[in-house]
This record gives structure tokens, sequence and C-alpha cells, in this order.
């Protein structure tokens, strides 16, 4: 069944590297797809389902689950949604991870300016000022308070994985 996430207050976004990475995570989606998450139920937990793979069999995580008010979602690459490889500059990785970010937390009844906590995973740190740069676009007002790590790789050859924490407005601790 499809479900809009709406009583959710917290959003765990977190990195889980496999077999598959992340690479069901990412992609450019309509305003409606935005909004509805395949989800199943299981002992007062919801798992948000990762897309139907074209081929192959589904990657071994959820996208996300909802616990209470808790929503644990798996981490986000910046994927090109054709070749399902890191896009191939800077600039435009940093746009699709932060836009697959958004697009998870919108789907959960959030907003970018609802995250509080933000871990970047990144391989290169001379690529520091290129996200920046771009993920500055992505909030108004304050900004989350924030980790940039360095990494030796990520998969499908990323340069950029983002995990945070989301709380919904007028509940932050």
């Amino acid at each position: 069944m499809h479900i809009r996430i709406a009583a959710a207050s917290v959003i765990v976004l977190s990195c889980v590297v496999g077999a598959f990475g992340c690479s069901a995570l990412v992609g450019v989606a309509t305003a409606a797809d935005a909004t509805r998450m395949p989800m199943a139920m299981d002992s007062g937990r919801q798992y948000v389902e990762p897309p139907a793979p074209a081929t192959g069999t589904a990657p071994p995580f959820s996208e996300a689950v909802v616990v209470g008010d808790t929503v644990y979602v798996a981490g986000h690459i910046g994927l090109d949604p054709k070749t399902q490889k890191a896009v191939d500059n800077a600039d435009g990785e940093a746009h699709a991870v932060l836009d697959a970010v958004k697009k998870t937390v919108e789907a959960s009844g959030l907003t970018m300016d609802d995250l509080v906590s933000v871990t970047v995973y990144c391989t290169d740190l001379a690529l520091y000022d290129a996200f920046n740069a771009v993920y500055r676009s992505y909030f108004h007002g304050h900004y989350p308070a924030r980790a940039f790590i360095g990494v030796a790789s990520l998969v499908r050859g990323a340069h950029f994985e983002v995990a945070g924490v989301a709380v919904r407005a007028g509940h932050h601790m």
C-alpha cells in the first residue's frame, strides 16, 4: 500500500552501504511521487520499501523505518537515474544527493529546514567548498548542525553520502 507519513515528527537519515549500495534510494521524482511511498506494517513499525529494481533482486534494506514519531531513513548518494552511477561532477552530484534527501524528508511531511543535524561523508575533502556552495541553497535561515567526514570510498563511485536528523517544527528538543 502507499501511505503519506504525516504523523512522523523525526527523521533520521543514516548510511547503509552494501552490495546494492543506496542506488535504489535516489532519482528524480514528480511532486506526486514525493508524497507517496510504499509502506509495509509489522509490529507497530512501518517499513518504507525501496522501489522495485528493473532487474535483479531488491536491496537487503528498507528505504526507511517508522517507529512512533521517529523515521529512520537509509543513506543517500547522488546518482544519475539513467546510469545508476555517481553524477560526473561535484556540483551535479551535490544537487542529486541533496535532492534525494529532500525527496525523502518531504515525503515524510517535513522540509529541509526541519533537519537539525546532518552528516556528510565525502571521498575527497577538496570538494568541501563545492558541496557547501550547493548545500546553502537547500536551507532558509538557520542551518542544521553538521559534520563533514572524509572516507576512503562510497558505493557506485559517489563522492558524497548524506545522513541527518529532522524534527517537525514545534517538536524540537
